[in-house]
């Protein structure tokens, strides 16, 4: 669906959870500006207009002690002042890069129990209470910062509430992190990770959560600075590298098969990071197997 009056949005709706992408917006928070959209998604029915806004709450001049900033470490956003917004910033918590933080720096996790397809949250009552869900209220806003909006979406709870999901994957908080950048909740109950930008689990090969994973060749959990893209897979030449940090672009367009890098980095299908990405840790001998061989039109390092 297309609403031309507020700008271009796309909709998606599959089985209980809301997707949504926009242009760019200046949203302060009177809620008047910035692109706005609104759909009906299963068990999301009647929550609309929804603000997906570009940049973090500050840089969008968010009221201060609302949203995120409302609350403290461990505690659920449940008062009308905290729902107002939600940030989702791609960051660095301990030793988790990339991983998806608040905009009070706080580590965002996702449940191995609950489900991405249909998104569906199985985390409730005391539950709920270690790990508070993130929610926003209907006519909220999102802010999204190095986070692919058509990969952010929400989803219905049991209590009513619309928690956000990223890949399709419910998100939370953990009341064990009690200062920004904690990651206590890392690995508990052996189903408990800290979400990826694009809703993988975060740690690379240890968690087998990140698309392609170290497979055992140089995977380290930091971010690459570097990376070497091979035409041939097993990295054989002719090959390209690249180098700093930041959103660099391929000069072999589409034609990369394999690539060796230390660390992690996104890696996109089209120019100047934009299209379909997948994260990615250390070397993958064979793009095919994650679905990007001859397809990376740039990377993002650093």
């Amino acid at each position: 669906m297309f609403n031309k009056h507020f700008g271009m949005i796309a909709a998606t709706a599959a089985a209980g959870v809301l997707f949504l992408t926009g242009c760019n917006g200046d949203g302060t928070d009177a809620g008047a500006a910035g692109t706005r959209g609104s759909a009906v998604a299963g068990q999301a029915a009647g929550a609309q207009d929804l603000n997906f806004l570009s940049g973090t709450a500050r840089h969008n001049k968010a009221r201060p002690r609302t949203g995120d900033w409302a609350g403290g470490p461990g505690k659920p956003a449940t008062r009308p002042a905290a729902k107002k917004w939600v940030q989702l910033s791609a960051a660095r918590a301990g030793n988790l890069n990339p991983v998806v933080v608040n905009g009070a720096g706080f580590t965002l996790y996702r449940f191995d129990k609950d489900s991405a397809n249909p998104s569906k949250s199985h985390c409730n009552g005391d539950c709920a209470t270690t790990w508070p869900p993130v929610v926003v209220a209907p006519g909220g806003k999102i802010f999204i910062d190095g986070v692919d909006r058509s990969d952010v979406g929400v989803v219905k709870r049991d209590d009513g509430n619309l928690q956000v999901t990223i890949g399709g994957w419910p998100v939370y908080r953990f009341s064990k992190d009690l200062e920004p950048g904690d990651t206590n909740g890392q690995g508990v109950g052996g189903t408990w990770f800290g979400v990826t930008p694009d809703g993988h689990k975060a740690g690379g090969g240890q968690n087998g959560g990140q698309a392609g994973g170290d497979n055992g060749n140089g995977g380290t959990g930091q971010s690459a600075t570097s990376v070497t893209l091979s035409d041939e897979t097993n990295f054989g030449d002719p090959s390209e590298g690249l180098a700093g940090s930041g959103c660099q672009n391929v000069a072999s367009d589409d034609s990369a098969s394999s690539l060796q890098a230390s660390g992690s980095l996104k890696i996109w299908s089209e120019k100047d990071c934009k299209g379909t990405s997948k994260v990615v840790s250390g070397n993958v001998a064979d793009l095919s197997t994650i679905g990007f061989d001859n397809t990376i039109s740039s990377v993002f390092l650093g």
